[in-house]
């Protein structure tokens, strides 16, 4: 799931900086605890969130969004639009499925 890609990207950033929850929290706004729910993936941010957390981390938006494609597509992955879902693909079944339709995709390993 997407959230769960914001969520790893935004904690490996955060230990790399040596910051712990309560330093991005504070500086972001957040409670502690709703911190580790987006980071663990569990709560979806809103784009104001999301902003004040890359803020806190010095980050931009686009800079998270970078570090999401390209964790993305280090991980074959599986997006429907049409269903809202976004797994990670079993990559024999993938040579196995038909061509896809309209609205299905997959990104590239």
């Amino acid at each position: 799931m997407l959230r769960k890609l914001i969520g790893q990207v935004l904690r490996r950033t955060r230990m790399a900086q040596g910051k712990t929850l309560r330093d991005v929290s504070d500086l972001a706004g957040v409670s502690i605890g709703h911190l580790s729910e987006v980071e663990r993936g569990r709560k979806e941010p809103s784009s104001e969130l999301l902003d004040a957390i890359c803020r806190a981390l010095g980050l931009t938006l686009f800079d998270l969004l970078l570090a999401v494609l390209r964790e993305a597509q280090q991980q074959p992955q599986r997006i429907d639009l049409r269903q809202g879902r976004f797994e990670l693909a079993d990559p024999a079944r993938r040579l196995r499925q038909q061509p896809t339709r309209r609205g299905d995709f997959q990104l590239a390993a």
